[in-house]
């Protein structure tokens, strides 16, 4: 999933003193860029060792004088060279976004349809099976790799270690709170800030703090300031005395040293596919496109979803079985329960689970309802003296909702989207709250992924109007994949 503000690199040029040594960062981002080339060469390597002894096993290629034990090591030479002139090693991509994956695919495929152009050409008899196997086998293991990578780099940055950008924040005092509340929430992104700088006005003559942010000057000293504090990272947000020929200037300032600016527009929870960056008289104007609610790619994903939801149903019956019984032996009840929910365009549904509670568990709602530990409209309470024996197991693994695979089925949910809502819920929803309903509820989404009753109310609908606005068969793949860590971690299961 991509940040929830957009930050728009403007990386200063290098300028006669770009080869200086960066601040202390740049050596943490130099030595994991260095641990990328190992693993990728070391992937390739083995790529290429496979492609070789698939096509030939272990007796020598017959009919061919093509020496193999040249172009082994110039494929894998060519492939790094290829990973590098695509920038798959750019610091802007590494560590967060899917645009990482993209290049690592790009380069590989280029490179593919290259040597085979060539091939063709200039008439070389290299062994297509031989090309097939290593670049099919290369390029999914160099994105495995990369993503075994960056998930430790990840768990590190959640430490307070690994390799982060140190972000200096320059804005008006408001919108450096709310830019470093963003970037906090989501600390595995790699911007860690150090310092901010508000306007002249607005500086006093003793040391002041944002929060537990350092105000480290004012305006008129950025570039002295981030090198005072060892940042590698401007960050520019709203402020009415940064206008555009300052703005302009201080990119001048920031040649040759080390330090990267990037601007955060007040424009937030918007992906990268629905931007547009269009030059318009000097001027890098955003178009935002509209977020898509009908259409071919909506006819897709609810094809996807019912074809998953029905071979699904076919593996896991079993399963189902199992826990019918095991319900049905532990408490007196039904073994499904059926609740009423919102879904989209306000239609009501009744969604299938598993039954997790006793009987009466909506009587003893009113008992227990001081005792809510959520801050929204939900009820959530991690020790619910409501919830049976088999109820709390089912829960930890998130059994209880497979039945909403006939919902799914049914076209009343998605696979992905929002969690579906009470009726109670959506009386009390507000205009920017209601539009959760645009799409169909999932039985999965990102607030499964990021913590699920861990988060607070407005984390879980902001990520849902994120989904709503952002979303994207890919997007829901990702999530899907996501799932499978949050079910078995059980982080804010209860």
């Amino acid at each position: 999933m991509t940040s929830a503000t957009l930050l728009t690199p403007a990386r200063t040029p290098s300028g006669p003193g770009g080869d200086r040594p960066g601040p202390a960062s740049r050596a943490a981002e130099r030595a994991y860029v260095r641990v990328l080339v190992v693993l990728d060469t070391a992937v390739l390597a083995v790529a290429i060792l496979v492609g070789y002894v698939a096509r030939f096993g272990e007796e020598k290629p017959m009919g061919s004088e093509i020496p193999y034990v040249v172009v082994a090591p110039g494929l894998l030479l060519a492939w790094l060279i290829s990973l590098k002139a695509l920038r798959c090693y750019d610091d802007q991509v590494l560590g967060y976004g899917a645009d990482e994956y993209r290049r690592v695919s790009a380069a590989s495929l280029r490179l593919a349809g290259g040597i085979a152009i060539a091939g063709y050409i200039a008439d070389v008899g290299v062994s297509r099976g031989f090309l097939a196997i290593s670049f099919a086998v290369g390029t999914v293991g160099l994105e495995v790799a990369r993503f075994a990578a960056r998930k430790r780099l990840h768990r590190a940055r959640d430490r307070g270690k690994g390799w982060s950008r140190k972000v200096l924040v320059v804005g008006d005092t408001a919108h450096v709170l709310e830019l470093v509340h963003t970037l906090r929430r989501e600390p595995y992104a790699g911007y860690h800030v150090v310092g901010a700088c508000i306007p002249d006005a607005l500086l006093a003559p003793v040391p002041q703090r944002l929060g537990d942010v350092p105000v480290v000057g004012s305006f008129r000293g950025i570039p002295e300031a981030a090198t005072a504090i060892g940042a590698d990272t401007v960050a520019v947000t709203a402020s009415g005395e940064l206008t555009a020929a300052r703005l302009r200037r201080l990119g001048w300032q920031l040649e040759g040293t080390g330090v990267d600016l990037v601007v955060a527009p007040a424009l937030t929870d918007v992906a990268g596919p629905r931007i547009h960056t269009r030059p318009v008289a000097g001027l890098p104007l955003i178009h935002v496109e509209a977020p898509e609610f009908r259409g071919a790619r909506k006819l897709v994903k609810g094809l996807v979803d019912r074809s998953i939801a029905f071979l699904a149903l076919a593996v896991l019956l079993p399963l189902l079985v199992v826990i019918a019984l095991a319900i049905k032996l532990d408490s007196r009840g039904p073994v499904l329960f059926r609740q009423v929910r919102v879904g989209q365009g306000g239609e009501e549904f009744g969604v299938f689970k598993f039954r997790t509670m006793v009987i009466n568990a909506d009587a003893l709602l009113a008992e227990l309802a001081a005792r809510n530990e959520t801050d929204g409209l939900m009820f959530k309470m991690r020790d619910d003296p409501r919830v049976t024996r088999v109820g709390k197991l089912l829960r930890k693994w998130s059994l209880d909702e497979l039945p909403q695979l006939a919902n799914v089925l049914l076209g009343q949910m998605s696979l992905v989207g929002p969690r579906p809502p009470l009726p109670s819920e959506v009386a009390r929803y507000d205009g920017d709250v209601a539009r959760r309903l645009l799409v169909k509820p999932g039985m999965t989404g990102l607030w499964q992924v990021s913590g699920r009753s861990d988060l607070s109310w407005e984390d879980g609908i902001r990520l849902d109007l994120y989904y709503v606005e952002n979303w994207s068969l890919a997007a829901d793949l990702t999530i899907l994949w996501k799932t499978f860590g949050a079910v078995i971690n059980s982080r804010g299961a209860y």
